[in-house]
């Protein structure tokens, strides 16, 4: 089931892969740019962006133009993690709620199958899915950023990488337990998109509004951001709590299909 699963998403696996390193090769290259033009791209000229967007980029925008600013900022900060999201919410629609919305999942479910086997294999699928794609676009990363002589040690990008996965898996797995609950997409969708959006603006522009700033213990952007892998290394149990939260909702996910008439 786990391998039919990969087979049945393949190409939107390679879409995706092809999608991010292009993304990738474009925002990585553009660094001898900066790198070249301090004046342009330095802190000084940095002070003159507006607060808001000072807030909505984090810390990114500190030392933007060295190796390590650049990469936080024009890759991991923003773009690349909300992309690996909508590419786990893509894969984790056609595990249940897809399914269920075109009328699939009612044959699946007659199969000699336990409803809890099913979703954790769909489960596994999503989450080697996604490390492939993960993997791939790790090695180019760490190729451009050699080639352009970012300076960044290969473990801090490896850890980065690694955060970016695990979040991506965190909200995919949000987006799978809403669609095993609901079996809608566009429910699963909103839910994760919710997440994802407070989540982000709650640990940069909500950081420091006192009434909001305790919700980052609720934000996975939090785990992910908080322990700055790429300038320290990897941030441990900031990333067991994202796998752990992970490993609940999926959990999640199989007790609410486990108990839902799907109309079989």
């Amino acid at each position: 089931m786990v391998s039919q699963s990969l087979r049945d998403c393949r190409r939107a696996l390679i879409w995706w892969t092809i999608g991010i390193s292009a993304f990738l090769s474009v925002y990585v290259n553009v660094y001898n740019t900066v790198k070249q033009n301090p004046q342009v791209y330095g802190q000084v000229a940095l002070d003159k962006f507006p607060g808001p967007l000072k807030d909505l980029m984090g810390q990114s925008l500190e030392n933007f133009s060295s190796g390590v600013g650049f990469l936080q900022g024009a890759v991991y900060q923003l773009f690349v993690p909300f992309l690996f999201a909508a590419c786990a919410m893509g894969l984790a629609n056609r595990a249940v709620a897809g399914p269920e919305e075109n009328g699939t999942l009612e044959l699946l479910v007659t199969l000699p199958v336990a409803r809890a086997r099913l979703v954790l294999q769909r489960f596994a699928a999503m989450a080697l899915g996604l490390l492939a794609v993960a993997a791939v676009t790790f090695v180019l990363t760490w190729l451009f950023a050699e080639v352009n002589e970012m300076g960044i040690p290969f473990g801090n990008i490896l850890a980065a990488h690694l955060g970016v996965y695990l979040l991506g898996l965190f909200l995919g797995t949000v987006t799978l337990a809403a669609g095993a609950a609901t079996g809608r997409r566009g429910v699963a969708m909103a839910v994760m998109g919710v997440w994802a959006v407070a989540g982000y603006m709650v640990i940069t522009i909500g950081r420091n509004v006192e009434a909001i700033a305790w919700l980052k213990w609720v934000s996975p952007f939090h785990y992910y951001a908080e322990g700055r892998p790429l300038y320290e290394g990897l941030p441990v149990g900031d990333y067991l709590v994202l796998a752990g939260a992970t490993a609940v909702l999926a959990l999640t996910a199989v007790l609410s299909f486990d108990r839902r008439d799907v109309g079989v």
